[in-house]
């Protein structure tokens, strides 16, 4: 049966109850505390007093677990820890498995391996006055964790002020065409450097691995005005390659040129200058022969003249000494003759000569014999 039922029964806080009544609170507040003691030590006799104080040790051991098994943390291999004691700077510690006493340090975790991004856009002034709208890319990492937590309540703020005056630094150096078309490349890296040296005076412990210039181009307003600007710079620069293509083939053909006729003339000059040395050394060897026999030499002379008068004519004119007619020997029409004739199978050209010349000959014995009879 129940232990409240009528009937009696144990009850559980220790008493056998035989009236119908509820069990009294204070006696079930009473062995209640006396079974906390047992677990404290106490004789379970003491006072309300003794059994509060004997509760306190095993409370206060909970609660010193509890606070050390809260101080344990993990760090990743890509991060850092920085410890702070009491709020001043304790140490900073690396990957693994680390302790320290909660709500006297605390612990600011740092991803310091991580490649970061930032990106920004704006409109700035260039050297030569002209409005021109930029955005970029930061690429950074966290060289210093210390410097990154402790000097700088806002670093990615500071990071971006610094960038925004970097750019605005090295753009207002550099004039329009060197933003937009030809320097892009050099003013990223520019503003590199300077927000680099920005961020070190500040001791933010942040490190700028790239700035990318990721467009570069006027304002709306102006961008017409604009094209037309960047149209006539491309026509000129294709017209001075032009130009410059056209200058690259015809100096060197001049040049060939120039040195074709220097070379011709230098080869005229030796051979004019070489004739006219055989020239006169010829005359000289003449003189020395004609002085040694000079009727003889005379007369060779006169016949290679004749010899070299003759050889480029087609038609001899024969003068008779006996007689005032003038003998007529068309060699060029005889010698085509003679061609034909031999085309024709009529003979050898041995057989031609010797034919025409006979001919030759019997013509001039018969003008001969006809001016003898004409002088009897």
């Amino acid at each position: 049966m129940a232990w409240n039922e009528p009937g009696g029964g144990k009850d559980p806080w220790g008493g056998n109850r035989n009236n119908d009544g509820p069990p009294d609170l204070d006696e079930a507040l009473n062995a209640l505390k006396k079974k906390f003691s047992s677990f404290g030590g106490g004789s379970g006799g003491s006072s309300d007093g003794g059994n509060g104080k004997s509760l306190l040790p095993v409370v206060l051991g909970v609660l010193v677990i509890l606070w050390g098994l809260m101080g344990f943390y993990q760090i990743d291999e890509k991060e850092q820890a920085v410890v702070l004691r009491l709020g001043k700077y304790h140490d900073t510690v690396g990957s693994g498995l680390h302790w320290n006493p909660k709500l006297i340090d605390s612990v600011s975790t740092v991803r310091v391996t991580e490649e970061r991004q930032y990106s920004a856009r704006g409109l700035m002034l260039t050297q030569d006055e002209n409005i021109v709208e930029i955005s970029l890319t930061v690429q950074y990492n966290i060289a210093d964790a210390k410097a990154f937590v402790l000097n700088i309540r806002d670093p990615e703020i500071s990071l971006k002020h610094a960038t925004d005056s970097a750019l605005r630094h090295v753009v207002g150096s550099t004039g329009l065409d060197g933003v937009i078309s030809t320097g892009r490349e050099q003013i990223a890296i520019a503003t590199a450097e300077k927000l680099q040296d920005y961020l070190n005076i500040y001791g933010s412990g942040i490190n700028v691995v790239k700035i990318n210039i990721e467009e570069a181009r006027p304002p709306t307003e102006v961008k017409s005005a604009y094209d037309d600007v960047i149209k006539a710079r491309e026509d000129l620069e294709r017209l001075v390659n032009e130009a410059q293509s056209y200058s690259n083939g015809i100096i060197p053909e001049a040049r060939g040129a120039a040195q074709r006729m220097r070379e011709e003339a230098e080869g005229y000059k030796s051979q004019v200058v070489s004739k006219a040395e055989g020239e006169a050394q010829r005359f000289v060897n003449l003189l020395t022969e004609y002085k040694k026999a000079p009727k003889v030499t005379r007369e060779r002379l006169y016949l290679d003249a004749v010899e070299q008068v003759m050889v480029n004519s087609t038609k001899i004119l024969v003068d008779a000494e006996s007689g005032n007619n003038m003998l007529y020997l068309p060699l060029d029409k005889l010698i085509q003759q003679g061609n034909q004739s031999r085309v024709r199978g009529e003979g050898t050209s041995e057989e031609l000569i010797d034919r025409i010349s006979n001919q030759v000959i019997e013509k001039l014995q018969r003008n001969v014999e006809s001016n003898s009879e004409r002088r009897r």
